[in-house]
């Protein structure tokens, strides 16, 4: 892939710019199943640069009740991969700016690997997401079906991952490495201690290749402006789903607004 603005994905454009991110997630099909697409509109409107659009699932793990509860309502919505990938097909026309997939691998490889990889190239989907799919595996069986159809895949660290595993995530990756703040789920934290803060430092010294952006714990202006002292941005998940549940999906500007300060 040449290193232009024609041929370069979104993500990899995005991550050249000189400012610190805001990526926002939140659950396709909640609160309602014909949501999906407003709130990625009125996202990209409200300035935010990546937006993370979570698969619901039924056994979510590394997710706190608040996306649980969340991905609850949008399958019995009536959310699946083939009604997102519907809602998705002209998104395009009206968004520019790195759209991922988040979500566990079982409805992906229910789907077809490949098969739903090609849909997020024709509906123009920049990388996938993928908790619970092993470093090792994806790289050794899946790496090829990604690179075809365009797609960065984003790896996760945490504060327990070791030095070793960190390198060798970052000498294949080729977009960035979601930081998990801490080992816990979504939604279980506020702000950041001491030791998230160390372990921050920490991985800034270890000068990787891949940009970093840091996920779970961010739920204000004060927790985002502390992740982004050490990482190229954050992400917000569950204070967002709970902006959607009081709020619906047409006061999203003032919610980014907050967290931009």
């Amino acid at each position: 892939m040449r290193n232009d603005k024609k041929t370069m994905n979104r993500i990899n454009q995005k991550l050249q710019e000189n400012k610190k991110l805001l990526s926002i997630y939140f659950t396709a099909g909640f609160p309602n199943l014909d949501d999906t697409v407003t709130i990625i509109q009125n996202l990209e409107k409200s300035g935010v640069d990546f937006i993370e659009i979570g698969l619901p699932f039924s056994d979510p793990l590394s997710d706190g009740p608040t996306i649980q509860a969340s991905s609850t309502q949008a399958l019995q919505n009536g959310m699946t991969s083939k009604v997102l990938f519907k809602q998705l097909k002209d998104i395009r026309k009206t968004v520019s700016i790195p759209l991922l997939i988040m979500g566990y691998f079982n409805p992906i490889f229910q789907y077809g690997v490949e098969a739903f990889c090609k849909k997020c190239q024709e509906v123009g989907i920049d990388g996938l997401i993928i908790p619970d799919l092993p470093v090792d595996v994806c790289n050794e069986n899946y790496k090829a079906i990604f690179k075809k159809y365009g797609l960065i895949n984003v790896f996760l660290i945490t504060p327990q991952t070791s030095v070793k595993r960190i390198n060798y995530i970052d000498s294949i990756s080729n977009g960035f490495i979601y930081m998990v703040s801490s080992a816990s789920v979504t939604g279980s934290q506020s702000g950041f201690g001491d030791e998230q803060t160390n372990y921050f430092k920490c991985i800034a010294t270890m000068k990787l290749k891949n940009p970093q952006i840091v996920g779970f714990g961010i739920n204000n202006s004060e927790s985002f402006d502390q992740a982004i002292q050490y990482a190229k941005g954050a992400i917000i998940g569950s204070a967002f789903i709970k902006h959607l549940s009081n709020n619906g999906v047409n006061k999203i500007d003032g919610f980014v607004k907050l967290i931009r300060n």
